[in-house]
């Protein structure tokens, strides 16, 4: 399939000398939920702003829905919707006119049974005449939404869209993206909410130091990269492990109180039986079990972490 958005060779340098993108290469697919993870300072917003217009590109070559966004720049952004980290909006308009003067930026026709349904599935329908002004931070985050939104584009940045929203909100966003990419929207997304992106990406992107360290499928990921742990609490403390038990996947913590096993828990021979009866056989009784698994923060914490080493 052809991606919605294609990167190739991305390279951006800003005039101080900072190397912001260094040789991307992506490709993002109709339809699915792209999150890209990275730390403060990675490029995350350098990539996005650049794919959007904002800021321009270096070198390289960048294509939305087959339109180059420096040759066909203004095809590629009427088909992106951006909602970004900061709030930009006119504080004296009401919300209805913000949303229908951003759709009429794009040149689409009127439609006012269009623009007050996304009104109401933002929960903003009560507040359309409102000024900006009067809204609360959520608020305003909603009637970004709404404006990204109100051309109806085929491709939508959330660029940190959840940051200082309350729960309800977020729980709405959610919902609206599910039902999003359930019409064909392709979702890109940055957050610093991991668990986020665990729940909603069908793929994950680590960038790092303005370069792309990993794009996988979640699941192919977390059964890749995630571990799984067993956590045996003891009857009585171990000041240290018999010389039997002494290995690189068994750690003694809580002042011996804890022994933690950990496995990969796609093989077939995990090795949990086996060190349960060495545990029989070096008469160590233990009173409980506990089994956990990585979740997606672990295992981007983990690449970051061994990408600086």
């Amino acid at each position: 399939m052809q991606p919605v958005i294609s990167i190739q060779g991305l390279n951006k340098t800003y005039a101080s000398g900072h190397s912001a993108l260094k040789t991307i290469d992506l490709d993002i697919r109709k339809g699915e939920i792209f999150a890209l993870l990275g730390p403060n300072g990675a490029g995350k917003t350098t990539l996005i702003s650049i794919i959007c217009g904002i800021v321009n590109p270096g070198e390289g070559r960048v294509q939305v829905a087959g339109n180059d966004i420096v040759r066909d720049y203004r095809a590629a952004r009427s088909k992106i919707g951006l909602v970004p980290q900061e709030l930009f909006n006119e504080g004296f308009e009401s919300v209805w006119a913000t949303v229908k003067f951003s759709r009429g930026l794009f040149g689409k026709p009127a439609n006012a049974g269009y623009l007050e349904q996304l009104l109401k599935d933002l929960s903003l329908w009560e507040k359309r005449d409102a000024r900006i002004f009067e809204l609360s931070g959520g608020m305003k985050r909603r009637v970004m939404i709404a404006k990204a939104l109100s051309h109806e584009p085929e491709i939508l940045f959330l660029d940190e869209p959840t940051a200082g929203v309350d729960v309800e909100l977020r729980r709405n966003m959610w919902e609206m993206v599910r039902k999003l990419r359930e019409r064909g929207v392709t979702i890109i997304l940055t957050t610093h909410y991991i668990e986020e992106a665990e729940e909603m990406a069908d793929r994950i992107g680590v960038i790092r130091k303005g370069e792309i360290i990993l794009v996988e499928d979640k699941a192919t990921l977390m059964r890749k990269l995630g571990k799984k742990q067993l956590t045996v609490h003891l009857q009585h403390p171990l000041h240290a492990l018999p010389d039997a038990l002494v290995r690189d996947d068994l750690s003694l913590r809580d002042d011996g109180y804890t022994l933690v096993y950990t496995f990969d828990g796609q093989r077939d021979e995990t090795g949990v039986a086996e060190l349960l009866q060495e545990l029989a056989q070096q008469g160590i009784a233990f009173k409980d079990l506990q089994s956990s698994e990585s979740s997606l923060e672990d295992i981007f914490v983990s690449l970051v972490s061994e990408r600086s080493e």
